[in-house]
């Protein structure tokens, strides 16, 4: 496929506001270009410096793609998408998923339990699976799901809070983890820390706003964390910090300070119960209750991120505020007579006017002698094609003046591996940023923005201890008998938490990201170029965060048994053989949906964003000698042409007919079909069967002999939202659109996103429809309906809900079960209707934890659970009864 053109994209704001719910705030303003269909987990830099075997290169990882691609778009339009499926057509009032929590818990259970079968280690550079749009060999080693926060003490303990796996334990200083927070509503971190009395506090929330980051359920508190586990009675004060993201707690004056997406709030650290107390909101009309609190960006207009204290007078505040994409009341602020005004001079470098002061982190030295900040500006962000950074900066006092220790383009020439015009160190400061400082040196700072930069001198020198990958560095080789060459190991790229803690009398950084945690002494070795050669991953395999939008299963013939690949949030496909003991990544990049043939593991597509797919009939098995030989790739690039086009979703459907692996069903505007199955080689192999439409596109496709479903959004944000359903034969015959009121009245399908089909595998024409985001009585929208799962006899021509006591809460994915029963995935789980039954169950007990996909094993003998935080779960179907 040629290189394509990206249109930069102005994407509009959506978000919900709902307890333990999702949040996705875009980059509305977001730099750069998007050229490149695998973003920046490309391998086109090694391209380039491998020009004589571009031949063999695929669209992913071709030189000339302008930009190398921009990751930064990519999780910015996710996140619009992702948000979309939830909120359109409308607001998502406060505390919906708080009630389907209690509802999906009050439900009667099925029998059996749930077995995790992504608890082993997950090597990203497994050596078997380096064939060409692979990422294997960059440095990164075993990994797991996105780490928001960590947090450590002097005794060993170290705490590891996922975006959406809940928070995790050590007692080794890493590795050994025990989940700690699976009895809470909310499984997503925002913040962790540990106060001067030993507590872990806990803010829910992750306040990364990406593609799939959730609200919280407020904050909490484990007094003896060394034991234990966080549960809903240990949360601080009431519900005044439900459906909020916390970017930050710190501690000043006897009290805990939140920055929180809904302003500033403090409590005791003494007595904690009693409300929590809104210190600061620079809108506060926006907020619930507010009279424009139901207005289309009150999530928007009271965004903050982070508190610093005088550290001789912690009466003496400063506020850290704004939305990353800029809004006028962006800037910092104190409290001057009793009110709090905006800082607007005195600051030295650091910007004080609202168009340079974005996303911002503070970091204090333990003697109080130092401070430095990160500063994301939102006007870089929207002209610099480069970096989102305004720079980093150091002062005596939070007050100032700041003086600036480093931009954009100084770490870049420090060792790092983002040296490309269009991706540079910052790119996507909105998104990433870390910042500590050394216990014993107030001179030694980590900061983590995609990379991570050390310096020992207070700002005067950086070095890139963890660079984003080792592809660019003369010291990399994809030689499979090396992990990476000469290149020591480096960190996932991606940074969001860090701590400092001891472990057996030794001071350890830990940094988390969107591959999990590592950790190196503080003091660690570098090499001549900066880097470090001391990371250890602490993604032993006990810990499972691992963030899946699907999952595949096919017959493994090389060992028996199966073979499971699901795809992940900026962790490629995974790939777990029968006899494995560890498993391997064999795509790099962002993993879509997966195809697997039931009959062979190894015949196999990964569909990276907006319908980029690759396929591979060996596994993706390689050992590199790509390089130097064309003929030697095992995976191909078959995108069909909505891909070049822009006109599929950031996650787009893909689907094999039930009754022939050999047909496969995509979606974007329109509907493809190809018949070659997996010997497909070349993205014209695919026929355009339906034209949905010039602004539509697909949600969700199936097939079963032939027949094909298909449903769509345009618009698909709230903005005019629109959704439908198509259907006809792969062979291009017999195509219509189905009508369906366009205000979803009652007992007919909602106008909200449709997200699953499951066919009746005795019947084509008997099929059921999964139906996203809550009813009418949380959304806010035209047509928002009620019923999340609805059933046709007849072709799709009529719809009956058969919701009945299933929990109000976004639907997923569904499948018919072998004896004729319905399985169907929720954001919070899985639920079951038994043949002949008209009622739910819950199946098994899992975390409030999104589940996206369902598939059965290919004796149908085995449920598969595809969750976005928590691994690949399995339960027997008989159990399910």
């Amino acid at each position: 496929m040629p290189a394509q053109t990206r249109r930069r994209r102005w994407l509009t704001i959506c978000a919900i506001t709902a307890t333990a719910g999702l949040v996705a705030i875009p980059a509305s303003a977001t730099s750069g270009r998007h050229s490149s269909p695998f973003g920046a987990r490309t391998l086109a830099q090694l391209a380039a410096q491998r020009a004589h075997s571009v031949g063999a290169i695929s669209s992913k990882a071709k030189a000339d793609d302008g930009d190398d691609g921009n990751e930064a778009d990519e999780i910015a339009e996710g996140a619009d998408q992702y948000a979309e499926a939830r909120t359109s057509p409308g607001i998502v009032a406060p505390g919906a998923y708080g009630a389907a929590w209690q509802s999906l818990s009050n439900l009667p259970g099925t029998d059996g339990s749930w077995h995790n079968i992504t608890d082993l280690p997950y090597n990203s550079d497994d050596p078997r699976y380096r064939d060409i749009d692979s990422n294997s060999s960059g440095g990164s080693g075993n990994v797991t799901g996105r780490m928001a926060a960590m947090a450590a003490d002097d005794d060993g303990y170290v705490y590891a809070g996922s975006a959406g796996g809940g928070v995790w334990r050590s007692r080794t200083g890493g590795g050994h983890w025990q989940p700690i927070s699976d009895r809470l509503p909310s499984q997503s971190t925002g913040t962790l820390a540990v106060d001067g009395a030993g507590r872990l506090w806990l803010g829910t929330g992750e306040a990364n706003t990406n593609a799939d980051a959730y609200l919280g359920s407020g904050v909490y508190v484990l007094s003896h964390p060394h034991h234990g586990s966080f549960s809903t009675r240990s949360r601080v004060g009431g519900d005044e910090l439900e459906s909020t993201t916390i970017r930050q707690l710190r501690f000043g004056g006897g009290k805990v300070w939140a920055a929180t997406s809904e302003g500033v709030w403090s409590h005791s650290t003494k007595n904690l119960r009693g409300p929590w107390k809104l210190e600061f909101a620079p809108n506060p009309d926006y907020l619930p209750g507010g009279s424009k609190a139901t207005e289309d960006d009150a999530a928007y207009k009271n965004i903050t991120n982070d508190i610093a204290f005088d550290p001789k007078d912690s009466s003496k505040v400063i506020l850290a505020v704004g939305w990353r994409s800029g809004d006028d009341y962006n800037g910092f602020y104190t409290r001057t007579g009793g009110a709090w005004q905006r800082i607007s001079s005195g600051f030295g470098d650091l910007p004080t006017d609202a168009d340079n002061v974005g996303t911002v982190t503070f970091a204090h030295s333990a003697d109080g002698s130092h401070y430095y900040a990160i500063d994301q500006s939102p006007e870089q962000m929207a002209t610099n094609p480069d970096s989102g950074l305004e720079g980093i900066y150091s002062a005596s006092s939070p007050f100032g003046p700041w003086t600036k220790i480093a931009d954009y383009k100084q770490l870049a020439t420090d060792g790092s591996a983002l040296t490309t015009a269009g991706y540079m160190p910052g790119v996507q400061a909105w998104y990433n940023q870390f910042l500590t400082v050394d216990p014993a040196n107030p001179r030694h700072v980590y900061a983590g923005l995609e990379e991570v930069y050390e310096t020992k001198d207070g700002g005067a020198t950086w070095s890139t201890v963890g660079p984003y990958w080792n592809f660019t560095f003369p010291c990399w080789s994809i030689d499979p008998a090396q992990q990476t060459g000469n290149c020591s190991p480096t960190t996932h790229s991606d940074q969001h938490g860090v701590a400092i803690g001891r472990y057996h009398g030794k001071s350890y950084v830990y940094v988390g990201n969107d591959g999990g945690a590592y950790r190196r002494p503080v003091d660690g070795s570098q090499d001549a170029s900066g880097h470090a050669t001391d990371w250890t991953s602490l993604n032993d395999g006990t810990i499972d965060t691992l963030q899946y939008y699907s999952v595949g299963i096919g017959k493994d013939p090389a060992h028996g048994g199966v073979s499971v690949t699901g795809g992940l949030q900026d962790n490629g496909q995974s790939i777990l053989r029968s006899n494995d003991k560890v498993m391997g990544s064999n795509f790099g990049g962002d993993g879509g949906d997966t195809l697997t043939d039931p009959a062979n593991g190894c015949n196999l597509a990964e569909e990276y964003v907006y319908l980029a797919i690759q396929v591979t009939q060996n596994c993706a098995v390689n050992d590199g000698s790509w390089v130097t030989d064309s003929s030697k790739a095992t995976s191909y690039n078959v995108a069909p042409a909505d891909n070049a086009t822009s006109e599929a979703r950031f996650i787009a459907p893909l689907a094999a007919d039930t009754k022939n692996s050999s047909t496969w069903v995509a979606g974007g505007r329109h509907i493809w079909v190809q018949s070659h199955g997996y010997a497909i080689r070349s993205g014209s192999e695919w026929k355009s069967v339906y034209d949905l439409g010039a602004g539509r596109t697909a949600t969700a496709v199936a097939a079963s002999g032939g027949k094909v479903y298909a449903a769509w959004c345009g618009p698909c944000n709230e903005q005019g939202f629109a959704r439908g359903i198509a259907v006809g034969n792969a062979d291009g015959t017999g195509w219509h659109d189905i009508t369906l009121p366009a205000t979803g009245a009652d007992g007919t399908v909602p106008n909200r996103y449709l997200s699953g089909f499951a066919v009746d595998p005795k019947d084509a024409d008997h099929v059921f429809l999964a139906v996203n985001g809550f009813s009418r009585h949380w959304t806010e929208g035209p047509g928002a309906g009620a019923g999340h799962v609805f059933e046709s006899t007849d072709g799709g021509t009529t719809w009956k809900d058969i919701s009945a006591n299933l929990p109000d809460v976004p639907t997923d994915s569904a499948v018919v079960t072998p004896n004729g029963g319905l399985a169907v995935a929720t954001d919070l789980g899985v639920v079951y209707r038994a043949p002949g039954h008209t009622t739910w169950q819950r199946v098994g007990s899992l975390p409030a934890v999104a589940v996206l996909q369902l598939k059965l094993s290919p004796d149908g003998s085995t449920l598969y659970a595809a969750t976005h935080g928590r691994g690949i779960y399995t339960i027997r179907v008989r159990d399910c009864d």
